[in-house]
């Protein structure tokens, strides 16, 4: 066989290497995209086979006032910022406590100098705001 074939034939297989190469990456590659652009939910019309199962709704109930304390308020009431009392600070607390707690959930729901209202914590039910006073009150007396 003479050198030319034989250059001829290994670039052909190497040509034909990279082009299976360059279509496993392109399929790759579309499936990536694919997934990217897909629908985030699907349809799903009573009666139908294809339908999956519905998903159960969970209670959850309040949160905690010490869980909406570290979800919420912690990052003005633990260094002071804005003014906020500090936890556990009971000369910060005690002429806040000395209005009563109504007062102070008052506060805390509506805003207040520097705080906003519910503390920027606007997923927090009213009763889960009244918890979080509450906690903080008990750590600063």
């Amino acid at each position: 066989m003479s050198i030319k074939r034989e250059l001829w034939i290994t670039a052909a297989g190497v040509m034909a290497v990279m082009a299976a190469m360059a279509s496993i990456a392109a399929t790759d590659l579309e499936q990536e995209l694919i997934d990217r652009i897909k629908p985030v939910g699907e349809v799903c019309i009573q009666g139908k086979s294809d339908c999956a199962a519905p998903v159960a709704a969970v209670a959850s109930g309040p949160r905690s006032g010490e869980q909406v304390y570290g979800a919420a308020c912690v990052a003005c009431h633990d260094s002071g910022l804005a003014g906020a009392p500090k936890i556990a600070v009971a000369a910060d607390w005690a002429p806040r406590i000395a209005q009563g707690e109504e007062t102070l959930v008052s506060h805390a729901l509506s805003g207040i100098r520097g705080m906003p209202p519910k503390g920027t914590c606007m997923n927090c039910s009213d009763e889960e705001i009244k918890l979080a006073v509450e906690y903080m009150v008990s750590r600063s007396q």
